[in-house]
């Protein structure tokens, strides 16, 4: 039964993966900066719950695992401002 369930969240996985991919490149320029701003909310949360999984009074891979996340959502989010901030920089008249 356990590599039935792993089959099951592999077949997910690869699914989720060719959807988003094909939602990804159909999505028109114009509508790519929104998105980005979208983006960086979600990494906001996850830097929360990162931060309250690293800040756990014990440590264990947990801590680790959670100190790992909030550098890895902390680079996608200014990353991403950064490249909304050059994106909007385009549209504007000089």
């Amino acid at each position: 039964m356990e590599g039935f369930t792993l089959l099951m969240l592999i077949y997910v996985f690869v699914l989720a993966m060719l959807v988003g991919f094909e939602l990804i490149t159909k999505v028109p320029p114009t509508l790519h900066t929104p998105l980005m701003s979208g983006s960086n909310a979600i990494s906001g949360v996850t830097i929360i719950g990162a931060l309250i999984s690293a800040g756990l009074e014990q440590f264990t891979i947990s801590t680790i695992l959670g100190l790992l996340a909030v550098i890895f959502a902390t680079i996608n989010v200014v990353g991403g401002f950064l490249v909304t901030d050059r994106m909007l920089k385009m549209f504007k008249k000089k």
